[in-house]
């Protein structure tokens, strides 16, 4: 059976929509544009779906300078990273890093959508995020992703999943960064390494999946308890209810849509 690269899909701002896109570049810490900017409270802690489930109805365009922010009722913003403002100190779970404060416009626009003060935060040259997750090695990084670079999942695998539902899911609701045809139902839980192009990739372990599975990405609603519910009753782990792999870059480089995928196990 043949592997294939079906899918690829960035989220620029961690927790906004995601870009399918038909090319990117695998970068050590993840895939080029993929969660390099990051919404946080007041205190610094990053924003997610699982308290802010809007935030699936604002869209982050990418442009060759930038991102702009787009959502019903709202003026589009541009968004310009910039090189020598100020910084914020943001926290993504156990990991504190200085990150390169947006703009007030940008602080402004997104305060207003979710009713409640919050900051826009890049992650520039200067902010560097190792991987503390136990599948990390030394050195290895990670943008502002939950903990690792990347995201894995197979078509027969969300097949396999909404042939036990009442109502079908689309693969968006697990958020992956790749997905991939030709394969079983949950083949990639037993791959070590993937080759894509010029690309290596190391497998870590099993997702853990969380009440974001539960968001619609199209109405922003939740449609809880499913499909948590469903794999929880037969995808368990010592971590939870899992879905897709995690992945880390070992050998950057470009990967496109319909590019074989070389598993090894």
């Amino acid at each position: 059976m043949s592997i294939q690269l079906s899918g690829i899909c960035v989220y620029p701002v961690k927790a906004l929509g995601g870009v399918k896109v038909q090319q990117a570049v695998a970068q050590p810490e993840g895939l080029a544009e993929d969660r390099r900017w990051v919404i946080i409270g007041p205190d610094g802690r990053f924003i997610s779906q699982r308290s802010h489930p809007a935030l699936a109805l604002v869209s982050a365009q990418l442009r060759p300078d930038g991102l702009t922010l787009q959502a019903d009722g709202f003026p589009d913003l541009d968004l310009f990273p910039t090189l020598d403002g100020p910084r914020r100190a943001v926290s993504v779970w156990n990991d504190e890093v200085s990150a390169a404060a947006a703009s007030p416009e940008a602080d402004q626009w997104l305060s207003d959508y979710l009713g409640e003060t919050c900051h826009l935060a890049w992650m520039d040259v200067d902010c560097r995020r190792p991987i503390t997750s136990s599948g990390g090695q030394h050195g290895e990084q990670v943008s502002f992703a939950d903990g690792y670079p990347c995201l894995i999942i197979s078509e027969a695998s969300l097949a396999d999943l909404n042939g036990r539902l009442a109502q079908p899911v689309p693969m968006n609701r697990f958020r992956p960064n790749l997905v991939v045809s030709g394969c079983e139902p949950f083949a990639e839980d037993t791959w070590s390494r993937l080759t894509i192009g010029e690309v290596t990739l190391r497998a870590t372990g099993p997702c853990a999946r969380c009440s974001v599975t539960t968001v619609d990405q199209k109405t922003g609603k939740i449609s809880a308890p499913e499909p948590l519910r469903t794999l929880a009753s037969y995808r368990r782990h010592e971590k939870g209810a899992i879905f897709g792999v995690n992945l880390v870059v070992e050998k950057p480089g470009m990967i496109r849509v319909g590019a074989p995928v070389v598993a090894t196990k």
